[in-house]
């Protein structure tokens, strides 16, 4: 029995924090000691660090292995008389690992709360109960060893989607005949190496490079700060979804329906490139009351994967399945809330399930290739235009526009990220593009050249009062804009695109795209990456 318990030790994950439960909190009140460090005994610690550092060196090595092998090809030294001592050093070396594995292992069963810990983590995989699941979650552990909580396939069929996953929208193929369509695959078929090579190396690294293993490393003491701080204090509930690819996506939900205005309303939210929930965009819903719904993308932290737009579809999907078939929410009852680079999924979610009840896109673009090419040489725009249409093809704009629900997006006025040239351009914000996308798509006969002029000259605004001085010039009439978009919606059918502004005056045209301007973009005076304050975020105007 003794043997086993160390063989379980042995094989355990990384403990890290004891959460106090709910229960033990309530009754010693808010002051109360919430949750404490593991104290692993100096056996366990030390055996760890050394395996810690194995690890980073090993990911260091990953990473650098092409430069790696190109100098030790140049220095002669991948050859058979050489290659055969550096094998048997690295053989001696994962020998001595081993040891310090069994070791680590010897500590962790000396230790009291790891054997009751890791008796916990056994008794909920063989008996996933409420009971046990909640036994588990008062400790922070390495997300791969917790038993899944939610499966897409309980609720969907497997047999009703393509091999990849959930549908997304694609680039249209250009119309070739059949012997120049073979001629034109075999002349770009070299492109096409070279494209998948980069997307699969460190294409999709530089554009999440939160996926990377030594920034989370790098992050962890934060990140456990900040889930520490969303279980203890905000009462938050960890879960793991398995989506239909098969990756395993970590979430983090609070619930806030039994106090509040804005408990009932479910706010999903996505983060950025090099966002985690720990530490991302879900303290702005939570300061305001809403019950809040994040998660990490595939290959953040503890999910599982990498986040090529296919797999953050899929696991964009289980989230909203999870969402409404195990925490009991309503479609019309969901928000989605996303920030920078999380836009894409948040307008897949409202495309793919159009009764959501809002969008809030915050410092988000409209399409990926305008900022790849910026920071890429013109000599390889071809390339990256391949490279990105065929792999991080982020179409957000295109998404969005297939939604018909009420939408807000926030515009960083001091945004140095998604910016062509500079964040001294407001104009070369890909946020303006956003907007003048979905106001073109849906009220086509306002969105004319003067109507665009406009809006143009609004968002040349820098500052509060610019915007006011730029809108008075204009003359708008708020209660006007309000009749004629209530009579029109009345009147005639209400799905986008509208035909309102059809028989308009030219002055007409511009008051109601300033209007519709100013209820769907809102202002903020920051860069990038400042946490958005709840006094900035408000659900969408709607009539």
């Amino acid at each position: 029995m003794a043997g086993w318990m160390w063989f379980r030790c042995f094989l355990g994950p990384h403990l890290q924090r004891v959460h106090r439960s709910q229960e033990e909190s309530r009754t010693e009140g808010r002051a109360g000691r919430r949750g404490w460090t593991y104290q692993p005994n100096s056996l366990e610690k030390h055996t760890d660090s050394i395996l810690g550092w194995a690890s980073a060196l090993w990911s260091l090595s990953y990473y650098s292995s092409p430069l790696l092998l190109c100098y030790l090809y140049r220095k002669g030294y991948i050859c058979s008389s050489k290659l055969v001592p550096v094998s048997q050093y690295v053989g001696t070396v994962m020998v001595c690992l081993l040891g310090v594995a069994f070791l680590r292992g010897w500590g962790r069963w000396r230790n009291s709360e790891y054997q009751q810990f890791i008796s916990i983590l056994e008794e909920t995989r063989k008996n996933h109960t409420p009971s046990n699941k909640k036994k588990l979650a008062c400790y922070d552990f390495d997300f791969s060893h917790w038993p899944a909580d939610f499966s897409w396939e309980e609720v969907s069929n497997p047999k009703l989607l393509s091999k990849a996953g959930v549908s997304l929208l694609k680039p249209e193929p250009k119309l070739r005949g059949a012997a120049d369509s073979v001629l034109n695959s075999l002349r770009t078929l070299p492109c096409h190496i070279v494209s998948f090579l980069i997307a699969h190396s460190f294409g999709r690294r530089i554009l999440y490079p939160g996926s990377v293993y030594l920034l989370q490393r790098a992050m962890r003491p934060m990140l456990q700060q900040g889930q520490a701080r969303l279980i203890e204090e905000c009462e938050g509930q960890r879960n793991k979804l398995v989506a239909c690819d098969g990756n395993e996506i970590d979430t983090m939900f609070v619930d806030r329906r039994r106090g509040g205005l804005h408990g009932q309303t479910l706010v999903i939210c996505c983060e950025g490139n090099a966002g985690f929930y720990e530490v991302g965009c879900m303290n702005t819903p939570l300061e305001g009351g809403y019950s809040v719904l994040g998660w990490n993308h595939p290959g953040f932290a503890g999910s599982t994967g990498v986040p090529f737009p296919q797999n953050e579809a899929n696991a964009m999907d289980v989230v909203i399945q999870f969402a409404v078939h195990k925490l009991g929410f309503q479609l019309s009852d969901i928000m989605v809330y996303a920030w920078s680079i999380g836009g894409f999924t948040a307008s897949w979610a409202v495309m793919s399930y159009p009764e959501i009840q809002a969008l809030v896109l915050d410092a988000s673009f409209d399409d990926l290739l305008p900022l790849a090419l910026k920071v890429m040489p013109d000599s390889w725009r071809p390339l990256v235009t391949h490279t990105v249409r065929q792999y991080m093809n982020l179409n957000s704009a295109e998404q969005l526009c297939k939604y018909q629900g009420p939408v807000l997006l926030i515009r960083r006025t001091k945004d140095e990220i998604i910016t062509t040239t500079g964040p001294e351009d407001i104009m070369s914000n890909r946020g303006n593009n956003l907007l003048l996308k979905l106001l073109q798509f849906r009220y086509p006969k306002v969105m004319t050249d003067d109507g665009v002029r406009a809006i143009r000259a609004w968002l040349a605004a820098s500052n509060h009062v610019e915007e006011a001085a730029v809108y008075s010039s204009y003359e708008v009439d708020d209660d006007w804009c309000v009749s004629v978009l209530q009579s029109y919606k009345t009147e005639r059918d209400v799905f986008f695109p509208w035909s309102v502004g059809e028989d308009m005056t030219l002055e007409g045209r511009r008051q109601l795209a300033l209007f519709l301007a100013r209820k769907y973009m809102r202002n903020f005076d920051s860069t990038h990456c400042t946490p958005l304050p709840y006094s900035e975020f408000a659900a969408p105007w709607g009539l």
